[in-house]
C-alpha cells in the first residue's frame, strides 16, 4: 500500500532528523552553531513531522481503520499514538523558542539539550512502535476489509520546503546517538503500552486469531 510505503519512508527521515537535533543542541550548548539552522528543524517538525506526517496518520489512516476494518478510536493503538503526537506536540512547543535563541545563556543552553533528547527519545520510540506494529497491522487489516489503496491530500508548498530543510540539516550535523534511549520492535517498546493501551493483541485480535495462535503453540 503506497500510503503506507510513504509513512515508513518519511519515518526514515524523520528520525534522521531527530539525531542531527541532538547534535545540533550539543553543539548549541557549547556556544556553536548557527541559531538559524535552529529555525529550520523548527520548521521541519512543525511542518513536515507534523502538519503533514502526524496528520495524514490522524486524517488518512486512522478513520480508514476506524471506518474499514471497524477498529476503534477511542482506545487502544489508534487512540495512543494520537495522544502520542499531542505530547510530543507539547514537548515542541516548550523547545520551540530555544532553538534558535540568542544569546543562548548556560541554563537556557542544559534546557536547549534536556527538551532536544526528551523530544528526540519519545519520537524514536514512537516511529518504532509504528514501524514494528501500527504499519503492518494497518496492511493486514485493510486487505481484509478489501482497502489496497488509500488517498489523502498532496503536501503544501510549506511543507516540501521544511522537507528539504530537513534533507539539508542532515548533511550538516552529523547523526547523534540517543546513547540513554530504548529503541526496539513490539509493543513493548510503544510509550503507551501498559498505561493507555494493552497492546495490539488485546485491543485488535478477534476469536479466529486468538485460536490461530493457540493452534501455533499446540
Amino acid at each position: 500500500m503506497r500510503l503506507l510505503e510513504e509513512l515508513r519512508a518519511e519515518h526514515e527521515l524523520i528520525d534522521r532528523v531527530a539525531g542531527s537535533l541532538r547534535s545540533y543542541a550539543a553543539a548549541r550548548a557549547r556556544g556553536e552553531g548557527d541559531a538559524a539552522d535552529g529555525a529550520a528543524f523548527r520548521r521541519f517538525f512543525r511542518l513536515w513531522a507534523g502538519a503533514w506526517h502526524h496528520a495524514r496518520e490522524e486524517e488518512t489512516l486512522f478513520p480508514a481503520l476506524a471506518a474499514r476494518a471497524e477498529l476503534s478510536p477511542a482506545h487502544g493503538p489508534i487512540a495512543a499514538f494520537v495522544e502520542q503526537h499531542h505530547e510530543m506536540a507539547n514537548v515542541l512547543d516548550t523547545l520551540d523558542p530555544l532553538l534558535d535563541h540568542e544569546p543562548l545563556g548556560a541554563d537556557d543552553a542544559r534546557r536547549l539539550v534536556d527538551l532536544a533528547t526528551a523530544y528526540t527519545r519519545e519520537l524514536g520510540r514512537h516511529i518504532d512502535a509504528e514501524n514494528s506494529v501500527l504499519l503492518p497491522e494497518s496492511e493486514v487489516r485493510l486487505r481484509q476489509a478489501n482497502v489496497l489503496e488509500l488517498e489523502g491530500r498532496s503536501p503544501k508548498e510549506e511543507e516540501l520546503a521544511a522537507r528539504g530543510d530537513g534533507e539539508r540539516l542532515v548533511g550538516t550535523w552529523p547523526f547523534a546517538p540517543d546513547t540513554g534511549g530504548v529503541r526496539g520492535e513490539g509493543c513493548v517498546v510503544c510509550p503507551s503500552y501498559g498505561a493507555t493501551c494493552r497492546g495490539v493483541e488485546a485491543e485488535w485480535w478477534n476469536a479466529s486469531e486468538w485460536e490461530e495462535f493457540s493452534d501455533h503453540l499446540g
